[in-house]
């Protein structure tokens, strides 16, 4: 580029010097003043200036319309319960009488709706002066004294009762009508107390607990003869119980601690009155601790629990320690209308001489009592709801159990009728199913069928259980005047252990069993109330007239009717 450049100004020149034509000198002289140089003293610098913006300002224009404000008068709101809570009475009162000369007593008296205070007393007697035709007398009396009050506050609940039950009949399984009935005449008096302790703060992550004590009296009727007063039964319980728990997020973290004794003496110690009737003491302590941790998930649709029963059974100095299982799981579907669940749970069961009697009260005093242990439960199932009016359940459980207590008809005793215990091991199958049904407060409908499978490793048969059960509650209203209850119960597949041939019973594994037959119980009870403080009512008992046995030899009474009044002031 630089060269075709250079080559463009030469010939340019060449041009241009053959344009001059004919060179002119001239000569000349003069004075030429040349101007001094000046230096500047400053050194440059770049002066920026800013040129400003005017600024335009415009008035404001003030526009300003009428306007006004007119106010609607609100009526106060008024809260109003709907329905109205009803009256509360302090007493009520019940009495009646019955077809086999049966009287009916009971006395209630209670606080009335307070935020801080309950108290109450209840008073109860039921009596019957009547027979079972072709044996023994048969009369019978329940007595029984509660009092109980507590105290609720904002962060704890102190409750308290004391109880006194007094129960006299006679063993009158025996085909003898003019049998002394003072020979066969029992009595038992209970009596006793609790009281309890229980925190209950509402902040998420708090403590609380909850503590217990129980103490119990049981006692059986004292002899005629004053020199042996002591061969009766006689036995003190005491208990602790306590809960302690422990919400962090979504965990509860539990841990109860149980202690129980009981002390059941008969006679005394090494002595006997017969070769049948031999004293009997039983010292038992059972002593549990249960820690647990619950959690939830899925919106609380989801919760599980895991645990373990740790149990020494002090038994008469020897020692027994126990691990029992604890862990279910349950999932709510479609908004709690399927809830499947699954655990598996076991435990330890002190068998007191009160809690084997109210099973049956024909048990003879000396019996050597065995804690119960079920070593695992297993159980499976489904409830829920199939609409607002109607929840199910269907659910099956596996338990192995050691010393099941089954009464069995005593030899020995016979004449007189009294049962004895004996203790085996077993596995228990149980499938149930049940049925609800409620209609707002007008109509409410319960069924339960349940199955039961047995199998024992000493005895033929599990002794006076049933194979199956089915158990039937409906509570009708019509109009708040008139209501209706009605209880069935059926039992069927029950079998008792006996030592002599006759009809119907049958020879199993060196054993001689008796069908008890089937076991049909319906009572209905209808009550009409005249005002909210008056009312009458119409109960008959055994209205199918089935003379069932509940034990063996010992039917129950036919059917019954009983009428009376309450009153409520």
């Amino acid at each position: 580029m630089r060269n075709k450049s250079f080559l463009f100004v030469c010939l340019f020149l060449s041009f241009v010097s053959w344009g001059q034509g004919e060179i002119v000198e001239l000569w000349g002289s003069g004075n030429r003043q040349v101007d001094p140089s000046l230096r500047m003293e400053q050194s440059p610098k770049i002066i920026d200036t800013v040129m400003s913006t005017p600024v335009t300002t415009y008035p404001l224009l003030s526009l300003q319309q009428p306007t006004t404000i007119q106010l609607e008068k609100i009526e106060p709101a008024v809260v109003k319960l709907e329905p109205k809570l009803p009256q509360l009475y302090h007493t009520y009162v019940k009495a009646g009488v019955g077809s086999t000369l049966m009287p009916l007593g009971e006395i209630y008296f209670n606080g009335t709706r307070s935020r801080k205070y309950m108290y109450g007393v209840l008073v109860k007697h039921l009596s019957s002066f009547g027979k079972i035709k072709g044996y023994a007398p048969a009369q019978f009396d329940r007595n029984s004294a509660n009092l109980f009050g507590g105290i609720n506050e904002k962060n704890y609940t102190l409750l308290g009762d004391l109880h006194y039950n007094n129960k006299g009949f006679h063993y009158y399984g025996l085909q003898n009508e003019n049998i002394n009935r003072d020979s066969i005449a029992q009595r038992y008096s209970d009596a006793g107390g609790t009281v309890s302790f229980a925190s209950h703060k509402k902040d998420s992550a708090t403590f609380n607990y909850k503590v217990g004590l129980t103490y119990n009296n049981f006692l059986s009727k004292k002899p005629l003869d004053e020199k042996l007063s002591l061969w009766r039964a006689r036995e003190n319980y005491v208990a602790m119980a306590s809960t302690f728990n422990y919400k962090q997020g979504k965990e509860i973290f539990s841990v109860d601690l149980n202690a129980k004794y009981n002390g059941y003496k008969y006679g005394t110690r090494d002595t006997s009155l017969s070769l049948v009737d031999t004293g009997i003491v039983l010292n038992n302590t059972v002593i549990s601790l249960k820690p647990t941790i619950t959690t939830f998930a899925k919106n609380n649709r989801f919760k599980a629990q895991i645990g373990v029963d740790l149990t020494l059974d002090v038994h008469n100095n020897q020692n027994k320690f126990n691990i029992y299982p604890i862990a279910e799981a349950k999932y709510s579907l479609l908004n709690d209308m399927f809830i499947p669940y699954l655990g598996v749970k076991g435990g330890l069961k002190q068998n007191t001489f009160k809690s084997l009697t109210q099973q049956n009260e024909f048990l003879l005093p000396n019996v050597a009592m065995k804690n119960e242990s079920t070593v695992a439960d297993l159980y499976f199932g489904i409830k829920g709801t199939l609409s607002k009016r109607i929840a199910f359940n269907v659910a099956a459980s596996f338990a192995h159990v050691n010393n099941k207590a089954l009464f069995v008809t005593d030899t020995t005793y016979s004449a007189r009728n009294k049962f004895n215990l004996v203790f085996d091991t077993l596995n228990i199958t149980t499938i149930e199913g049940s049925l609800s049904y409620q209609l707002m407060e007008k109509l409410k409908v319960d069924a339960i069928g349940r199955y039961f499978s047995y199998s024992l490793k000493h005895n033929a048969y599990a002794w006076n259980l049933p194979q199956w059960q089915i158990i039937t509650r409906v509570n009708y209203n019509l109009y708040d005047k008139f209501y209706v209850n009605l209880d069935l119960d059926f039992e069927g597949g029950r079998k008792a252990l006996v030592y002599k041939m006759e009809p119907g019973v049958k020879m199993e594994n060196n054993q001689l069993a008796k069908t008890l037959g089937f076991v049909a119980d319906a009572n209905l009870n209808l009550e009409y109330r005249y005002n909210s403080r008056v009312s009458a009512f119409l109960q008959a008992n055994n209205f199918a007239a089935q003379r069932y046995k509940r034990w063996y030899n010992a039917p129950v009474q036919g059917f019954q009717v009983m009428g009376g009044v309450t009153f409520r002031f």
